[in-house]
Parts: structure tokens; sequence; C-alpha cells
């Protein structure tokens, strides 16, 4: 992989585009390399892994693990398995967040749900088996140090597990045609997307060794960014179209879902949204130039629309 510095180009969207474009390939290769075989038994199961993971995802996790892996002094490629575990979670957090007990979505990224295009029964265990399997990954990964190893396996299971996006999503059930409380939104946007973002941040940083200072720095942007995302998300649920996000709109109003719109109303949210960007901007003045393309990412999650 080649560093942040020889990505860099004098337009920050060409070198944006091209650091994404670039490890996207990288974790896409991962990924093929750590998923089962789909002809391997039992068949039914892989193919629906794979069909979820290979739905067209943006691979921003992976991609933030890498990015502060090199921001960090990180070299080689060992990230690339922490890189993948975040994002074997996020695409269990998705097939489940889809079944009919949870959000009971028919479609993901223009395409079937999992448990549309299989059954019920097999998305359940298609999460199961990639939730599991990016503990795996990471703890089989030598050429990290166990010290290395350990950290980043505690992070990810702290940031997706009971304190963090299983306690998010239980309270946003939970929260469900109760009046729209900020203090309430913000419960429930930390844990369910905040802190496993933040995770994949420092999956990289924590995989490199890097220092307290710094983890501590890049802990701060992933969680601000990650805020910010989620608002970001919420309000596409008000003002995109279901062309633009490959699934339905209008769902979270409609189930009374506790977001930043319903709190705040859209001008509200999309102010929040800019103030936690710039929270999560200023946490990585200390990297100076070496974190760019950072900075653009942050930019890119705000104002995506999809």
């Amino acid at each position: 992989m080649h560093s942040g510095e020889e990505m860099k180009t004098s337009s920050g969207e060409r070198s944006l585009k091209a650091h994404l474009s670039e490890r996207r390939e990288v974790v896409d290769g991962a990924l093929e390399r750590f998923l089962p075989d789909a002809s391997a038994p039992p068949r039914r199961l892989h193919e629906a892994m794979r069909y979820s993971v290979f739905s067209g995802g943006k691979r921003l996790r992976p991609i933030l693990a890498l990015t502060t892996f090199e921001l960090a002094g990180g070299e080689g490629d060992a990230v690339l398995a922490p890189a993948c575990a975040t994002e074997f979670i996020h695409t269990y957090s998705l097939i489940h967040d889809d079944l009919p007990a949870m959000d009971d979505d028919d479609l993901r990224r223009g395409r079937p749900t999992c448990h549309k295009a299989f059954d019920e029964a097999t998305a359940i265990l298609a999460g199961d088996a990639l939730l599991t399997l990016a503990f795996e990954v990471v703890a089989r990964e030598g050429r990290l140090t166990p010290e290395r190893r350990l950290s980043v396996v505690a992070e990810l299971a702290a940031a997706n597990g009971l304190a963090g996006m299983v306690g998010g999503q239980v309270a946003d059930m939970e929260g469900e045609g109760t009046p729209a409380i900020l203090e309430a939104v913000e419960f429930i946007h930390l844990r369910k997307t905040a802190l496993p973002l933040r995770a994949a941040v420092l999956a990289g940083a924590l995989a490199a060794g890097a220092s307290p200072d710094d983890v501590t720095a890049l802990g701060t942007f992933g969680e601000k960014i990650g805020l910010a995302f989620q608002i970001a998300d919420d309000l596409l649920d008000v003002t995109g179209t279901e062309e633009e996000m490959g699934k339905a709109v209008g769902k979270d109003e409609g189930r009374g879902k506790l977001t930043y719109p319903a709190a705040a109303g859209v001008s509200g949210a999309a102010a929040r949204a800019r103030e936690l960007t710039d929270e999560a901007l200023a946490a990585l003045d200390v990297f100076g130039d070496r974190a760019w393309a950072l900075r653009e990412i942050a930019s890119f999650v705000v104002e995506r629309r999809n």
C-alpha cells in the first residue's frame, strides 16, 4: 500500500478518489481471501455471507482502519485482518437490522436483503458467522504482536457489544414512538453508529502500535465523525430518494424512530452535523498535513448522497 503522502495530489477530490479506490481494491481482495469459498459446505451459508459482504458497500470502515494504520506509521499488510474484521461486523449488523423482527427491510444497496434473497434463518446464521469470523481473523494474524491483536479485539468487542452497537439497537427499538428528545437520540446514535465507527478508526491505529496520545486524538475523531455520519443518514432518510439510497426512505418517521431531524428539525440536524465535523477535524490538528486523507473522508461522509 502507498503512504498517504504518495497518494496526495493538487486536487483534494482527485486525491480522495484515488485513496478510496486503491484501498477499496486492497480490502476487497482481502475479504475474498478471508471468506470461505461459496462452493464449500455448508454452501447456502457461505453464499449468503458472500452475497451480503459483496453487495456494493463503500468499505468506509476498513478504509479508515488502513488510513489510520498508515498515519500511525504502520507498515506491511497485517492491518488487513483488523480492517476486514470491521467490515464483517458491519455487514453482520446490516443483515440483522434488516430482519423482520428488527427494521423489516426488503432492500439493501438496491438489492434484496439477505433474508429476502435466502431465508430468515440463513440470514441470522450468516450474520452470526460473519461476527465470529471477524474476531477469528484478528486473533490468527500472527504478524501482529499478541498485545496489538488483543487491543484490537477488545476495542471491536466493546464498541459492538452490550455497551455499544447492541445496546444502542435495544435502546433504538425501545424508543420507537416516544418523544424525540435530543439526549435520547444521541445516546442511541453514539452506541449504534459512533462507537463502532470509532473502533474502525482505532483498529488501524492499535494495529500500528500508535502512541496513547494519538489513540486519544483518533478516538475523538472517530466518535465525532461517527455521530456526524449518523446525522447525515437520518437526513437522507428525510431528503433522499430510494434510488439514491438503494433502500426504502421515510421509514424512520413512519415507525416513530428517534432521529436527529425528529429531535432538532432538518436545519438543526444539519447544523449539528457541521459542528461535529468541525470537532472531528480539530482532533486531527496534532497530525498536521499527514492527516489529509482523514480530513477528506470526514467531508465525504457528511456530504454524501447515499
